[in-house]
């Protein structure tokens, strides 16, 4: 029985595979037909014992494409862009095999790949090429928020808009129109965010000469957490708030008598080095003991992938194995001036999804803080992580899934001086 075991389990393995496949198919000179089965018989005195072996037959494969094949498929595809060879055909009297693989098109330039295809019972292979190319214009993600020059010092645009590209990691940034900076007043402008495959985005601003910068005001509207919850007296929710030493001391009796349910809190930030955040141990630990679900974010402004794993890393080494009511949020916000992290769309997504596959390393999982901007506009989100939308208004907008809803950023409530974020948990949309 033994080695009737060991060698099915030996055919199953050779005959499986899983994950994404990704590249050509120009190795494959066979292809899997059918599968039958053989069965041999052990009896002995008492125990009758059967054991099936898989037997695959396989067939040639080759590259002598009759003329009468119709196989038609795009001649350019998008950088970055998610296409299998079965999505690339465009038309075909033919079916493909392994459909699955994607294309390459992980750069820009010439590339091609094999497709394999069964045509009036004989099986083929046709290696077609295509071009990778950038159509896409950078998009601007600061079109000049805190638009001011010093009177006496240099004009520098770079320093005062945002902007990425979906593939070029350095576009360049110009402007048209005359900035005096040795007179105080208002000059416009027009600025273009160009990137290496010549695509580009332009738009008007106004930039302000000024002898010092003025402080921003701040008109908004406070909001007591009780009108809070019954502004939003939805069913299915819970609220809660997010903290961190921006709150100092919060009294976490008093919160829960006023209707928190759940609180989020900072655990750290990183601007060159990691940082614990100065309450972090008092939040985690009274929140705790007043009965309160919790959650921790980190502020990060990784651009490397390595930088998110050392960060998920340290996270994991602070919570020393404690439960966690939430996934670990991800909060990065640097869009003022993304230009100087050296990063494409493709690659803070990248780290994003690099920092929730360390946490799982250890158990836990990551969830995305972002407002609705930034969701819409950056974040892909491939590996359907739970989002933690930030967007203050009275009823959002925004069309994607999430699971936490940070409505203002205005609260206020008994057991915390000064403001805080009040949030709404969908109970009915899964963390996991």
């Amino acid at each position: 029985m033994k080695k009737y075991l060991t060698a099915f389990i030996f055919i199953l393995t050779a005959l499986t595979s899983c994950g994404k496949t990704v590249g050509t198919d120009s190795d494959i000179s066979e292809v899997s037909e059918t599968e039958t089965s053989a069965t041999s018989t052990e009896k002995t005195t008492e125990i009758h014992t059967t054991t099936k072996t898989s037997v695959t037959s396989v067939k040639a494969v080759s590259n002598d494409v009759p003329e009468s094949v119709v196989l038609v498929t795009a001649d350019t595809v998008e950088v970055y862009e998610d296409v299998t060879t079965a999505e690339f055909v465009t038309d075909t009297n033919v079916e493909i095999i392994y459909g699955y693989v994607s294309l390459d098109t992980s750069e820009l330039g010439e590339k091609s790949v094999d497709i394999v295809f069964e045509y009036e019972g004989g099986t083929y292979r046709k290696t077609v090429d295509y071009t990778v190319t950038d159509t896409t214009e950078p998009l601007v993600l600061n079109s000049g928020w805190n638009p001011y020059s010093i009177i006496g010092q240099p004009f520098d645009v770079n320093s005062v808009v945002g902007f990425v590209d979906n593939y070029d990691r350095n576009p360049t940034v110009t402007y048209t129109g005359d900035v005096d900076t040795s007179t105080v007043g208002a000059y416009p402008i027009s600025v273009t965010v160009t990137d290496s495959s010549g695509n580009y985005t332009s738009w008007d601003m106004t930039v302000f000469v000024v002898n010092e910068k003025p402080n921003p005001t701040d008109d908004n509207t406070r909001v007591n957490f009780s009108d809070f919850m019954n502004t939003y007296n939805y069913e299915n929710i819970s609220y809660g708030i997010d903290v961190s030493a921006w709150q100092t001391n919060v009294n976490y009796d008093a919160v829960k008598a006023e209707g928190v349910e759940f609180v989020l809190m900072r655990i750290g930030y990183c601007y060159g080095n990691i940082n614990m955040d100065d309450y972090y141990n008092n939040n985690i630990q009274n929140a705790t003991d007043a009965g309160l679900d919790v959650g921790v974010y980190f502020y990060t402004n990784a651009n490397t992938e390595e930088k998110a794993r050392e960060q998920a890393q340290w996270i994991i080494e602070q919570l020393d194995g404690r439960k966690l009511d939430f996934p670990v949020a991800f909060d990065w916000e640097e869009w003022e001036n993304f230009q100087q992290y050296g990063m494409n769309i493709n690659d803070i997504n990248n780290v994003f999804y690099a920092f929730c596959d360390e946490l799982e390393k250890a158990g836990y999982s990551g969830m995305l803080y972002s407002s609705k901007n930034f969701l819409e506009s950056v974040w892909e989100n491939k590996i359907n992580r739970p989002v933690w939308l930030a967007h203050y208004v009275d009823e959002t907008n925004y069309h994607g899934e999430y699971a936490i809803w940070q409505a203002s950023a205005y609260g206020r409530i008994n057991g915390i001086n000064g403001d805080v974020d009040m949030n709404i948990r969908y109970n009915n949309m899964s963390l996991q």
